[in-house]
This record gives C-alpha cells, sequence and structure tokens, in this order.
C-alpha cells in the first residue's frame, strides 16, 4: 500500500469518527418524567384536638298532688371543655377547567372533659333547691363534605348526623317552709342519674392545606345539636320522706346545643382513580 492511499484511508476512518462523535454528542439526554399532580382522591386517617363549648338548658317541671302546687324553676348553663379524638374519612376529587371540586364521607368520635353543675331554687317552697351535674365522655360524627380545591388548598363544608353519651346525676334538697301546714316543715330530699346517647345533627366548615402530597394539617368549626332530653328524675323517691309530699313528680326537659374547633392532621392513602373529563365544557 502507498503511503498516499494509506493516508487518504486513515483520513476517511477519523472524519467518519469525528462525524460519529458529534452525532452521539447531539443527542439529548432523556427528560424524567413530570411528577404526578396534586390529588385530594384518597383515604385518610388522622387526629383533632380542640376547644367545645354549648348551651345545657334545664327546664323543670315539679307537682305535688297532695297541695295540688306545681314548680317550674329553670336553669340555663354554658358547658365547655377541651375535644379531641381521631378521624377516617374518603375524598374524590373532580377536576374541572380553572379548578376542582372535592367530595367525600367522613367519620370522627372525640373524648370530652366537658362538664356542668347547675343549681335552682324552688320558688315558693323556701330553703330547697334542685342540681344537675352533667358530664358528656364521648361524642362522634358521621358526615359528608363539599370543597373547593385550588391546588394543595381545599376549603369545604361539611354535616351529617352526631351522637353522644351524657351522664346526668340530679338532687332535689330542702324543707317545706314554705308550706308549714304540710308536715311542718319537714326536710326532704332524693337523687336519681340518667345515662342519655343522643342523635342530633352537625354542620360546619373548615380549610385543608396539604404540607406533602400526602400529610395534610386542617381547622374546622362546626355547629351540633343534640335537641331534647326528657326524664323523670323523682317521682316518689324524692317526697316519699314527707308524707304530705310523697308521690310528688319532677320531670326535667333538657336541651343540648354545641360549638367545638378543632385543629388537626390527616395522612391521606393514595388512590388511583380516574377523575371524569369535564373538557367539554
Amino acid at each position: 500500500m502507498s503511503k498516499k492511499t494509506f493516508l487518504t484511508r486513515a483520513g476517511a476512518i477519523a472524519v467518519a469518527a469525528v462525524s460519529s462523535s458529534s452525532a452521539f454528542a447531539a443527542e439529548p439526554a432523556p427528560i424524567p418524567p413530570p411528577p404526578p399532580a396534586f390529588t385530594w382522591t384518597g383515604l385518610y386517617v388522622g387526629g383533632q384536638i380542640g376547644y367545645a363549648w354549648g348551651n345545657d338548658n334545664i327546664y323543670y317541671v315539679a307537682y305535688d298532688p297532695s297541695s295540688g302546687l306545681g314548680y317550674n324553676p329553670s336553669i340555663f348553663g354554658s358547658p365547655s371543655g377541651v375535644i379531641g379524638g381521631a378521624h377516617v374519612a374518603f375524598n374524590y376529587q373532580i377536576d374541572k377547567p380553572g379548578g376542582g371540586f372535592v367530595i367525600g364521607v367522613e367519620g370522627s368520635v372525640d373524648g370530652t372533659s366537658l362538664s356542668n353543675t347547675l343549681a335552682a331554687p324552688f320558688v315558693g317552697l323556701g330553703g330547697t333547691s334542685v342540681s344537675a351535674s352533667t358530664n358528656a365522655d364521648i361524642q362522634g360524627s358521621i358526615r359528608g363534605r363539599f370543597g373547593i380545591a385550588w391546588d394543595r388548598l381545599l376549603i369545604y363544608a361539611t354535616g351529617g348526623v352526631a351522637f353522644a353519651g351524657f351522664n346526668t346525676s340530679y338532687s332535689v334538697v330542702g324543707n317545706t317552709s314554705g308550706l308549714a301546714a304540710i308536715n311542718g316543715g319537714a326536710p326532704f330530699f332524693g337523687s336519681n342519674s340518667f345515662s342519655n346517647t343522643r342523635v342530633g345533627w352537625t354542620a360546619g366548615g373548615g380549610i385543608d392545606y396539604a404540607v406533602t402530597p400526602n400529610w395534610i394539617v386542617f381547622a374546622e368549626y362546626r355547629y351540633t345539636d343534640f335537641g331534647t332530653v326528657g326524664n323523670t328524675l323523682l317521682a316518689s323517691t324524692a317526697f316519699a320522706t314527707v308524707p304530705g309530699l310523697a308521690g310528688g313528680v319532677l320531670y326535667s326537659n333538657r336541651t343540648l346545643n354545641q360549638s367545638q374547633v378543632q385543629l388537626g392532621f390527616s395522612y391521606k392513602f393514595d388512590v388511583n382513580l380516574p377523575s371524569p373529563d369535564f373538557s367539554m365544557f
């Protein structure tokens, strides 16, 4: 092979190598796929703590068959205390241009320190009073949720069924000095206790914020109405120590409602469900 031929072939190989290197260098590096868009769809579990206050109004009706006299004292109270517990929920996001709707359902259970002690005199029955001590150990709710989401911010309304357990102890102490003609003003007393489970309604709203794709913090306010509880407190027991008042009856009707504010957190387990397509609208 002549020197000229050798140089010619070497030059061609070099040119080919340079061209091949340039082709490889020009090829762009693969672009990683974008992270999945945040969605509120998923199963949630978490906890909450807050403060509750309300109205516990008791209306009494007392009747003494021996004298034909009746009494109706009323007590108006405002129990309050700490409330906290756990919740489980499921949300489903419906995407729409410019935002998204979120629908869901949530169940919660809370322990409470709400308690109240109230007393009222029997006007006209001198020195006699009736008292009630109440505490609500546990309450809960099953609620629907509807909200509007802007990426990781969700503003929602919620409402549904609420339930609670109330323990109440009643007592009557005093005498009949206001009715000296009956048994000469002898002292009397009586007591009774009741445990009532009430079902009512609750409604409110709140704000959720997703700190990460799975951790959410929230603030919520709710109003709850447990309706009216009626009890026959002290039928013959309270007045049996006074012959003239034996057979007397004491009833109570209580109205129970409550407001609460709570802060909490949730962990969201992602669920891959298709979202409805609203692009045609």
